[in-house]
């Protein structure tokens, strides 16, 4: 059964990973094939007037996002991988997570100086991967000229670690 709005495919999970935390599934999204559609395509008219020249995805869930429209879009998709991941020469970024800390790399031939960049997520969260993710391709001499996700965890307060617009299809208040 179509769904009327994107937001109607998410499946919330309380108290995970731990009590008090309202856990958003974004794979609810990607099982249905109504809901994929819609978010690829929502996805793609919120970026419609952005000026960019490649989509920098975040693993792994940027790149199911990411892929379809860069595709539509006829634009290059680059990936930000997990260390060690990625089998030629990289640069990489270590940032903190809510418990420990995490590094992620980007080859480093893959952004040109001047590029202009959308980086794509599932979600805003704390904005670490996102930040770090910036870092990577300002480094590389790209210019980020914006994020898109589906979903943004305002509570979590990412988006002021981002001074980037943010094109975000869902907003929760909470955590």
């Amino acid at each position: 059964m179509i769904k009327e709005r994107l937001e109607d495919y998410v499946t919330t999970i309380p108290d995970f990973p731990e009590p008090g935390i309202m856990f958003r599934d974004v794979t609810t999204i990607i099982e249905d094939e109504d809901g994929l559609k819609m978010a690829i395509d929502e996805l793609s008219e919120a970026i419609k007037d952005v000026d960019f020249d490649a989509l920098v995805a975040a693993e792994s869930r940027g790149f199911i996002f990411a892929a379809p429209i860069a595709y539509n879009m006829h634009k290059p998709m680059v990936l930000v991988r997990k260390k060690g991941k990625l089998p030629r020469e990289t640069i990489s970024e270590s940032y903190d997570l809510e418990y420990g800390s995490a590094t992620i790399e980007i080859h480093k031939d893959s952004i040109k100086p001047g590029q202009k960049v959308l980086l794509v997520d599932d979600l805003v969260a704390t904005g670490g991967t996102l930040a770090a993710s910036a870092k990577l391709v300002e480094r590389l001499g790209g210019e980020v000229v914006g994020i898109l996700t589906i979903m943004e965890l305002m509570g979590l307060n990412g988006r002021d670690k981002l001074p980037y617009p943010i094109y975000s299809l869902i907003k929760y208040e909470g955590k």
